[in-house]
């Protein structure tokens, strides 16, 4: 008779690690893919990058007082500000992989709610939605999953 193994037992835990750039990458493109489309269309050309800690310029700039206090960032213009004679380079969202992974070890989010709700937050407030707006666009993302 086969034992349920103990979830304890570090020979299943001790193959884990950290998500690296390039897996977090993936999970952050998925995690796009599932917000509404509408909410997606707002963001034409969109590029996700992703880096494990914000530059000091922007930690600077943000007033940060640690590397650990940005998840993520947004830089660009929003379409409703973007003129068709000028010029934009395209619009990105920043996800900081390590101060992620240590708001996920603190909380009882898996990885993917959290990287779903900085990626809202980061679009979201750049075009003035509120935060009952964005709510709604993480909870109808959440509902793909099923």
């Amino acid at each position: 008779m086969n034992r349920p193994a103990d979830p304890l037992s570090p020979q299943l835990w001790r193959p884990l690690k950290a998500p690296s750039l390039e897996e977090f990458e993936v999970l952050a493109i998925e995690a796009f893919r599932r917000l509404p489309e509408t909410f997606r269309a707002l963001c034409a050309d969109l590029v996700i990058r992703i880096e494990d800690f914000p530059t000091d310029e922007v930690l600077d700039r943000m007033d940060a007082r640690s590397e650990f206090d940005l998840l993520g960032l947004f830089q660009g213009v929003g379409l409703p500000f973007r003129s068709e004679s000028v010029t934009h380079m395209p619009n990105m969202i920043w996800l900081y992989r390590r101060p992620i992974l240590d708001y996920w070890a603190e909380h009882d989010d898996t990885l993917g709610e959290i990287v779903t709700h900085v990626l809202v937050h980061e679009i979201g407030h750049h075009f003035g939605m509120s935060d009952d707006d964005m709510e709604a666009i993480e909870e109808s993302a959440e509902g793909d999953e099923n």
